[in-house]
């Protein structure tokens, strides 16, 4: 969903006010060790699964983890570039996107092209688009993503934990210490899929930062806590900031050690009523009280705004996930923190430095699952870690209730091999974030992905629904418009401007990164760019038809025809300037990255379309600007003729009066 200025520029200004008020306090979180932490679990974060490793077969954890490392081997795994407030950023996590063949994914301004699973019921057979070790990597992630298909599908309401033998005697271990929490019932607020809908381990941000992690969203880690907020109201956001917590040595240290300098009021519950005050807590409960209102009013006022389609670009109606689960994509996740210059701290609890901010998973069938397998390892070898120096060795989820500073946070550890799931309005109702481990990780999230507007099919379905407007001389191979109804030429004009900035130029600005390790999608796309210039012949047909001066022409089916081709006109113009500056790295006042220049050739961003002056095989020339001021001089011209038609219309009729008025005078002479 695209808001408009004013309502986030609104948005920030409540934000900000809201973290003045929270100043310097944490918020509580609890870890396994800490006393209640099974209790807030099952009341707090009931969709959140967890699969131990042990529970997973030997085999499929050999076959996924060398894809893994197959994959990064051959330099798939890649930073993406891309784009927050009018700016170009690399997120910190390299990835790739495997999927069903032709599908998409769509973040930040950026649309991730699936390299198909190439397993064995999809339409591959006979297709040479890669090499056998690349293709066995794509299977075995294809496996994965069957076995948690399956997996998913099995479980019942309130299956919090699938573990082998040593998993249940930990958790055993540590449900005795249990001693509950308290459980806000408006808590729950959802944060209910920005049509921007907007992601799964890693996800979309919006915090400052320095040099090219100015603000980061999908797999950039944040900063500045007045845009961390921000990230509330958006899905897939990421940004942290604050310090460390002490491993507790007894759950009932933990609890309190977790609590302190926090905000004020904050005391769990046991499951019977009884309070437990952690040490150094007492201060009166009002201020937290009217902080969660005031975050609880405008999270509800941010979802009615999104539930009414204000600030949608194209709105449309919300799928809900029904029936067995299908897994479509999974975007594959590397992370090094060796290799990470700084990593923020996470903001609002104290949890420990964070890989991937808060963010909920975007453009996702809603309430449909996420599952993630998390591998982590030492070396490129393929070891796997093991032991550490403590439970923040290890990597670690963080979850949250959105818009929530009562209900306390949620640490969940991971060792090599482990998986979770997200279910039913978990990613919807609350954020996760990714706290870094000492060691690479791997990550494959498996999404059902929002696709109505994002597969091959999809847009080569819209492509013929252009050309079916456009006849073609079987003999002369002359070309002509069918109908000349205003609504069909914005319809096709539409599906022009679609074609050309939400595929050919995203597969473009990519560079040859596709090409480079798969060619599945290059027949395709080339196919999408002659039926592109089909449409580029169809706009010249309709300059052509606005243009004449044929009589009986200038009525105002003409003039709408012309001020539907000149908005058309004038927001492909708008957008080809915009690709440029980001592909040429143009400066701008508001648009200024230097980024794309750092790239090596076969991942720099590529302009294309894009044709010279005078080129003979383009019917119209790249920059639109003479044919849109032809455009616009032609309204205007019919504007004046207008308004000079009605004032010779006016004069008329005085004259018309004043005749008759001479008559009647002259009928009283004699």
């Amino acid at each position: 969903m695209k808001r408009s200025g004013d309502s986030e520029g609104e948005k920030r200004r409540k934000r900000r006010k809201l973290l003045q008020e929270l100043g310097d306090q944490k918020i509580p979180f609890l870890g396994p060790a800490d006393r209640g932490y099974q209790q807030l679990w099952d009341s707090s974060y009931s969709g959140l699964v967890l699969r131990r490793s042990l529970s997973l077969p030997a085999e499929l954890h050999g076959r996924v983890q060398t894809a893994l490392f197959t994959l990064r081997r051959k330099g798939c795994l890649l930073r993406d570039l891309v784009r927050i407030r009018e700016r170009d950023v690399f997120t910190a996590v390299s990835r790739t996107l495997l999927g069903e063949p032709g599908h998409t994914y769509r973040y930040l301004d950026t649309r991730l092209f699936a390299i198909p699973w190439h397993s064995e019921d999809t339409e591959l057979k006979g297709q040479n688009c890669c090499d056998p070790d690349f293709r066995a990597a794509c299977k075995a992630l294809c496996e994965l993503n069957t076995f948690f298909c399956s997996d998913v599908s099995l479980l019942k309401e309130g299956d919090r934990l699938t573990q082998g033998a040593k998993g249940e005697a930990e958790a055993k271990q540590g449900e005795e210490g249990d001693a509950g929490s308290k459980h806000s019932e408006d808590s729950k607020n959802s944060e209910g899929g920005d049509s921007e809908s907007r992601q799964s381990e890693e996800g979309d941000a919006e915090s400052k930062h320095s040099e090219e992690w100015d603000i980061e969203e999908e797999g950039c880690s944040g900063s500045k806590q007045e845009d961390e907020w921000e990230t509330e109201s958006k899905p897939s956001s990421e940004e942290g900031e604050s310090r460390q917590v002490k491993p507790s040595e007894s759950p009932v240290a933990a609890g309190s050690e977790h609590s302190e300098g926090r905000l004020p009021g904050w005391a769990p519950k046991a499951v019977g009523g009884t309070e437990i005050k952690p040490a150094g807590l007492g201060a009166p409960e009002k201020p937290v009280a009217q902080l969660k209102h005031s975050l609880s009013d405008h999270h509800i006022k941010d979802r009615d705004e999104q539930a009414s389609g204000l600030g949608c670009s194209q709105p449309s109606p919300r799928q809900v996930c029904t029936g067995p689960v299908k897994f479509n994509v999974t975007l594959l996740n590397y992370m090094d923190p060796a290799a990470m210059s700084q990593l923020k701290e996470e903001p609002y609890y104290g949890m420990g430095k964070m890989a991937v901010g808060w963010h909920h998973d975007e453009n996702l069938i809603s309430h449909s699952p996420v599952a993630v397998y998390s591998h982590s390892c030492h070396n490129d070898k393929g070891e796997s870690s093991e032991g550490g120096s403590g439970e923040e060795a290890c990597w670690r989820i963080g979850l949250k209730v959105a818009w929530d500073i009562r209900t306390p946070g949620l640490t969940l550890p991971l060792e090599s091999g482990d998986c979770y799931y997200m279910r039913d309005d978990l990613n919807s109702t609350h954020q996760h974030c990714v706290l870094a481990g000492e060691t690479a990780r791997f990550s494959s999230t498996h999404r059902v992905a929002e696709c109505s507007s994002g597969t091959l099919t999809y847009i080569q379905s819209r492509c013929q629904e252009a050309l079916s407007n456009l006849h073609t001389d079987p003999e002369t191979g002359s070309h002509s418009l069918l109908a000349l109804l205003p609504t069909t030429l914005q319809h096709c004009e539409e599906i022009h401007n679609e074609v050309e900035f939400e595929w050919l130029r995203q597969y473009w600005f990519q560079g040859q990164r596709f090409a480079r390790f798969c060619s599945w999608w290059t027949g395709p796309m080339e196919q999408l760019e002659k039926d592109w210039k089909l449409m580029e012949t169809m706009t010249m047909l309709f300059l052509d038809t606005v243009e004449e001066e044929e009589e009986g022409q200038e009525g105002e089916g003409r003039r709408e025809m012309a001020e539907t081709l000149l908005s058309a006109l004038a927001d492909r113009q708008q957008q080809r300037q915009t690709w440029r500056d980001r592909s040429l790295d143009i400066p701008k006042t508001r648009c200024h990255s230097s980024l794309a220049q750092t790239l090596p050739p076969q991942e720099a961003p590529v302009d294309r379309p894009f044709w010279g002056v005078d080129d003979p095989n383009m019917p119209l020339p790249f920059d639109l600007a003479d044919i849109i001021n032809r455009v616009e001089s032609l309204l205007w011209r019919w504007a004046r003729d207008v308004e000079v038609g009605k004032f010779e219309l006016y004069v008329h009729v005085v004259h018309i009066q004043l005749v008759y008025l001479l008559l009647i005078c002259d009928l009283m002479v004699i």
